[in-house]
């Protein structure tokens, strides 16, 4: 059985299951001890033919046979059913709540934790703790009471043969202290073999696209087979060391019988009614039924040993505290005017400040982008926006009031967000643009394809918008992907939109047709679009001009060519790109 923090709820939580089963599972104990009586009282009839004499006692024991065969069937389902049953609950109960505090963790957590190490807690590390739960509560009472009433069974027949067989036994239970500790240790190896295999496929099928392009399947099948490799030889050395303590433990079992068997001849021949044949028999049935709870005890102890070293792994999951969080939060409507009020920002694992005294407002309804080149901090500003991180208190505020009084739920769902990375789910084309409505219909999600001018696209699939999407809309082109991005974010019809450079993989024509009907259905709503495109900000109301973490420049398109050099080199490069092109 497996004690912590997060599981020690389940027991209170499943307790009938555990009960129920633990009782069935003792029946069974009790009842399939008497098989090896019967069956020496019967190997006694044979011997003295009073069994041969009275057929009433043959037919009498076939009856306690066959009663005991039932008992056993449904006592074996029932336990079966209840503590197996827990454990996959548990299993489940535990899975939900990994899920639901990975949910609440934030961005910066993920960009520290690969995807690979994460599910490797969801899969391998949730099924050893739920066969400690399972497995490892069977060997506990098997170990307990069937061991006890086998002993007890072999004490009534043989006091001195019990004696000799317990020696070993208790040599070896002390053996196991040890031994479950490096049983530990060598599962804690395996299972980080195993994280860095698993993240390693995951990293490669994300990117077969860019190992493809690249020509680099063989390297990459080389690094595989290296990360493979070690994988194989971390679950060989612990299986090794697994199956080493089996053999010696099965050897000294066998053992153990061989001298029962000789020690129990002489008792038999110095007096046979004092100690039978069938007594013998009876007697080493018994011991091979000890001989499992030996085993389990065994067992129980690697098991166990496996599922601390997973639980540890999921309590540090589950004991992160999650960075983003709602205190003296204010009700509050936002309605779209943003301030940014001499905001600096650090990245929590940086040293040195990726914003500097970001100073300007937005006012509600206005178009505003955002410019600049790469890594001048325009998506750092937007993660700020969706609250991503926590700021420095007044230096981000929606309508005069600090965005750190707002409760994070309210802010999100108050801005529609176009990312830069375009992600989309493996769902149909439909339920991708009807992400954030659950209730959205049919004319809707039609309406938000339109705006976005990737209806025509849509219909033009075998499926239309029924379509199923490959992993992260690989099936997609880069625009498509881009504009069934801005339909999911259209459709939300927020009081503040956001694009992250989401139109950077569309044509001019298609951008045109965009930005315009944005114009269109944004009137009286605050629109930001961040890029590095001149094209797709020249004719909003007010651009911001970042440079290395700093505004340098704000104005419009007119205002900027006269007052800003940064500004005319990057309208003259562009112009000349265009001119390439």
């Amino acid at each position: 059985m497996l004690f912590g923090k997060y599981v020690n709820k389940f027991y209170y939580k499943y307790f009938w299951f555990f009960f129920f089963g633990i009782a069935a599972l003792i029946i069974v104990n009790y009842y399939q001890l008497l098989i090896p009586e019967v069956f020496g009282k019967i190997i006694d009839g044979i011997s003295d033919g009073s069994l041969f004499s009275d057929l009433s006692l043959l037919n009498k024991y076939i009856g306690q046979i066959c009663m005991v065969a039932v008992i056993l069937f449904v006592g074996r389902f029932t336990w079966r059913y209840c503590v197996f049953g827990a454990g996959v609950r548990i299993e489940a109960d535990m899975r939900d709540m990994m899920f639901l505090h990975s949910e609440k963790l934030s961005y910066a957590y993920y960009k520290k934790h690969k995807t690979g190490a994460l599910m490797a807690l969801y899969t391998n590390d949730l099924q050893t703790i739920r066969e400690a739960f399972g497995r490892g509560t069977i060997m506990l009472i098997d170990f307990v009471f069937l061991g006890s009433m086998a002993l007890f069974k072999m004490f009534r027949l043989n006091t001195i043969l019990t004696l000799i067989s317990l020696i070993p036994a208790i040599a070896i239970g002390i053996s196991f202290v040890s031994i479950g500790k490096k049983m530990e240790e060598k599962f804690r190896i395996r299972q980080k073999a195993y994280e860095d295999l698993s993240d390693f496929a995951q990293e490669n099928f994300s990117g077969i696209s860019v190992i493809k392009a690249f020509v680099k399947e063989k390297e990459e099948t080389k690094e595989f087979n290296r990360i493979n490799d070690d994988n194989y030889n971390k679950n060989m050395s612990f299986l090794k060391f697994y199956m080493l303590f089996n053999v010696i433990l099965i050897l000294v079992l066998n053992l153990i019988i061989s001298v029962l068997f000789a020690g129990g001849a002489y008792f038999v021949i110095d007096d046979p009614n004092k100690f039978s044949t069938g007594d013998l028999l009876a007697f080493v049935s018994y011991f091979n039924t000890l001989t499992w709870p030996m085993m389990a005890i065994g067992q129980l102890i690697n098991l166990r040993s496996q599922a601390k070293a997973s639980l540890s792994r999921v309590s540090v999951l589950l004991d992160e505290i999650p960075d983003i969080n709602d205190n003296n939060v204010v009700e509050t409507k936002i309605e779209g005017k943003i301030t940014f009020n001499h905001l600096n920002f650090c990245y929590p694992d940086a040293t040195e400040n990726i914003l500097n005294d970001i100073t300007f407002t937005i006012e509600k309804g206005e178009m505003v982008g955002i410019l600049g080149k790469t890594g001048s901090g325009k998506s750092t500003l937007v993660d700020l926006l969706l609250r991503m991180y926590n700021v420095n208190e007044n230096s981000i505020l929606f309508d005069g009031i600090d965005i750190m009084k707002i409760s994070f739920k309210k802010v999100r769902e108050s801005i529609g967000y176009v990312p830069q990375d375009n992600f989309l789910f493996s769902d149909t084309v439909r339920n991708n643009i009807a992400f954030a409505c659950d209730d959205a219909t049919d004319d809707q999600i039609i309406e938000s394809a339109i705006l976005s001018d990737v209806h025509d696209n849509i219909v033009e699939f075998q499926h239309g918008y029924q379509t199923v999407l490959g992993e992260r809309g690989v099936t997609l082109s880069g625009g498509q992907k881009q504009r069934v991005s801005i339909a999911r974010a259209l459709i939300k019809n927020p009081p503040i939109m956001i694009f992250d450079d989401s139109v950077s993989a569309v044509d001019t024509k298609t951008e045109e047709k965009i930005l315009s009907n944005l114009n269109e259905l944004r009137k009286g709503k605050t629109t930001i679009m961040v890029s590095h495109r001149i094209s797709t900000v020249k004719d909003l109301d007010k651009i911001i001009l970042l440079d290395g973490g700093k505004v340098v420049a704000i104005g419009n398109h007119e205002e900027l060519l006269k007052t800003s050099s940064l500004y005319q080199e990057m309208v003259k490069l562009q112009t000349l790109e265009e001119e390439v092109k």
